[in-house]
């Protein structure tokens, strides 16, 4: 910048405000954004949101202003005595006179060659595949059982199992507790990831710690642990650290959830949501239900009338009763009306036919009995009732004369109940009656 001189050979007179913005104007101009290494002190978060802090080291030190809008994702917040290094402009506060960085970004010492390594080992695995899309699996719409790898001490586990039992009370949570940041929480992890699902049946498995530094976070960039997270036989989702946080291991996951609440929350379907859907469902089905029973119903009565209208009892009803209105009508306009006094001299003439019958048979009968009586007078067996007996040959001829019976001949005399066999003696004597058998 060249300032010259309103008149030649004079040495120019400014306002203190106007050379103040000269010296900022200047600084702008002459040094871009740089970055910064020292040690906090006089740290100062007013309310407005804005830091104010000193950056020092043991030969000099800087004031320092860090915005809102850029300190909002810092997390953790600075203290005094960390070690940062920062991205800033100088700035020259005209106000107070000042020289001043103004902070665009902040990190903790040596996060610098962390970064480099979290990239390089990136690139590595991306290469390999491990944080394909087409690698994600879906996670089950209702676990029954969720596992859980994070710290028995720390928020994280307490914000997941309050989110879990307030959205999906029906699952069972099985925890393996491990050490979260440190030399002992890789191999921790790594063995859970690798021994959680062989000793519980979980159906998705959340990996969560809460929020901290990029040092804090580094257990979660180990390669084995990217690896097995990949590897493991269930979906995975990590919830660690915060929004800004990313580590290799949420990468790998088949799901990222910013926090470990957030993690819990993309496991768990809302249970109220599913009572009232099936509240809704329900009052739907009920509805539909009705819809069809009150349908079902009116083509039943409408079955029902026509049914009734075609029943053979109802037609034989109605043919019952055109046969009544046949007969009555026959009645009147029938022959036997007119030939009632023939058909009453019928009847007597019939009454008559049948006492003449009647009187004929007695006679026919008296008749009878007189022969009966006749013919029983004759009958041999009344001759044997009264004492006598009849004798018949061995040949069955009846002995009429005594000489048909020599001496010495067998007979048999025939009586009116039963017969006896005997032999002829000598004849005493013979009288005939004079008359021929």
């Amino acid at each position: 910048m060249t300032i010259a001189s309103p008149i030649p050979g004079t040495v120019p007179t400014y306002q203190v405000s106007e050379l103040a913005e000269i010296v900022r104007a200047l600084l702008d101009d002459m040094l871009p954004s740089v970055w910064v290494e020292g040690e906090i002190s006089n740290l100062s978060r007013p309310a407005s949101g804005h830091w104010y802090f000193t950056l020092k080291d043991t030969n000099a030190q800087l004031r320092c202003a860090m915005f809102k809008n850029r300190n909002f994702y810092i997390r953790p917040a600075p203290a005094n005595g960390d070690q940062v290094r920062v991205r800033a402009k100088l700035d020259f506060y005209t106000g107070r006179g000042d020289l001043q960085l103004i902070c665009e970004a902040m990190e903790p010492a040596g996060v610098g060659e962390l970064l480099a390594a979290f990239d390089r080992l990136k690139k590595k695995l991306a290469a390999e595949g491990l944080f394909d899309e087409h690698l994600k699996r879906a996670l089950p719409t209702m676990p029954r059982h969720i596992g859980v790898i994070t710290s028995a001490s720390g928020a994280a586990l307490q914000d997941i199992k309050a989110t879990l039992a307030r959205r999906w009370p029906l699952a069972t949570v099985w925890l393996a507790p491990v050490a979260v940041q440190g030399n002992e929480a890789p191999p921790a992890i790594l063995k859970a990831l690798q021994t959680l699902p062989t000793l519980a049946p979980i159906d998705v498995l959340i990996l969560a710690r809460g929020g901290g530094s990029l040092e804090d976070l580094w257990a979660f960039n180990d390669e084995k642990i990217v690896r097995a997270v990949r590897a493991c036989p269930v979906p995975v989702v990590t919830g660690i650290g915060h929004e800004v946080d990313f580590s290799l291991a949420d990468f790998a996951a088949d799901l990222r959830a910013p926090t470990p609440t957030g993690a819990a929350e993309r496991v768990s379907p809302d249970i109220a949501e599913w009572r009232d859907a099936l509240q809704s469902n329900t009052l739907g089905l009920q509805q539909q239900m009705l819809g069809v029973l009150r349908l079902r119903r009116q083509q039943l009565a409408q079955h029902a009338a026509r049914l009734q209208a075609l029943h053979p009892g109802r037609r034989l009803q109605q043919r019952a009763q055109q046969l009544d209105d046949l007969a009555e009508r026959l009645l009147h306009a029938s022959p036997l009306r007119r030939t009632a006094p023939q058909r009453l001299r019928l009847s007597q003439i019939t009454q008559q036919l049948l006492l003449t019958q009647q009187r004929r048979q007695e006679r026919s009968q008296a008749t009878l009995a007189r022969y009966a009586s006749q013919l029983a007078a004759f009958n041999p067996n009344a001759v044997l009732e009264r004492g006598y007996a009849i004798a018949f040959t061995t040949g069955g001829r009846a002995v009429r004369d005594a000489d048909q019976l020599p001496a010495g001949t067998g007979f048999t005399l025939q009586l009116a109940r039963g017969a006896v066999t005997a032999v002829a003696g000598s004849v005493i004597a013979t009288k005939h009656s004079g008359r021929e058998p």
